[in-house]
């Protein structure tokens, strides 16, 4: 499937975990990639496994909480590729804290690094977007951005946030073609799961999920993907929560 050739995609956090798996899955379907993370060798890597599939692969790697670094990384992925069509806020991460544990310092990391990196890093894309009339922007929230949990009261509302945003933006930015959506993942073997639990807490928890397992991080990017594609030109303001059936969301 190339349905994404002649597109450019920019994925923050990007050096390993689900959006290593964004940047190989859409680049497997023919877009160039902007790697970014705030640690160079592990955007390297991806950024070879990017070219090693034929496509172009550009790393520019700050720390997206600093907000001049993401306005100058939107300026470098424009001038190198000649444009930015797609979007991914994955850059992102958990702690897990309850709340007399959380100190102003976590809490500031936090959103500075959900919340103000997305939404600054959004802000200094949009210009060229609306110039092109086309644009994709996809925000990774979380299961616990939608449900909360009884730790990372933190997390769970930076998660939220990026919700709020999706929901904002997809209707400020619809007269120009810019399609906003978020993808929710559920229980993911990577990141925190993978670091935090053991393997037989890992599997305790994954028998309360309907399917019986967490996903791949590859499942992750195939929903990224699609919401990028032209499949999905009709759909904005939209989460996609893959979580095998842990939260099922009614009308």
């Amino acid at each position: 499937m190339g349905n994404l050739i002649g597109k450019v995609a920019l994925i923050t956090g990007s050096g390993d975990g689900m959006g290593r798996a964004h940047a190989v899955l859409m680049a497997s379907r023919g877009a160039d990639i902007v790697v970014n993370d705030i640690r160079r060798d592990a955007a390297e890597e991806t950024a070879r496994m990017v070219k090693a599939l034929g496509r172009k692969a550009h790393v520019v790697a700050c720390d997206v909480a600093d907000t001049a670094a993401v306005r100058a990384l939107a300026a470098e992925g424009i001038g190198t590729m000649g444009k930015v069509d797609i979007l991914v806020n994955n850059a992102g991460f958990g702690q897990r804290a309850q709340l007399p544990e959380i100190v102003e310092k976590d809490f500031d990391r936090m959103m500075a690094v959900h919340v103000k990196g997305s939404f600054f890093l959004t802000q200094a894309l949009i210009p060229a977007m609306k110039e092109r009339r086309y644009g994709k922007i996809i925000n990774i929230s979380s299961i616990w951005g939608m449900t909360g949990a009884p730790v990372a009261s933190h997390y769970c509302a930076a998660k939220a946030a990026l919700l709020g945003f999706t929901k904002a933006w997809a209707k400020e930015l619809a007269p120009w073609n810019i399609h906003v959506n978020a993808v929710a993942p559920g229980g993911v073997r990577s990141g925190g799961p993978i670091k935090l639990d053991n393997p037989e807490i890992l599997r305790a928890k994954e028998e309360k999920v309907p399917l019986k397992r967490y996903c791949e991080p590859v499942e992750i990017s195939y929903a990224v993907a699609y919401l990028a594609s032209p499949e999905a030109d009709f759909v904005t303001g939209q989460v996609i929560s893959p979580n095998g059936g842990d939260t099922i969301v009614g009308f």
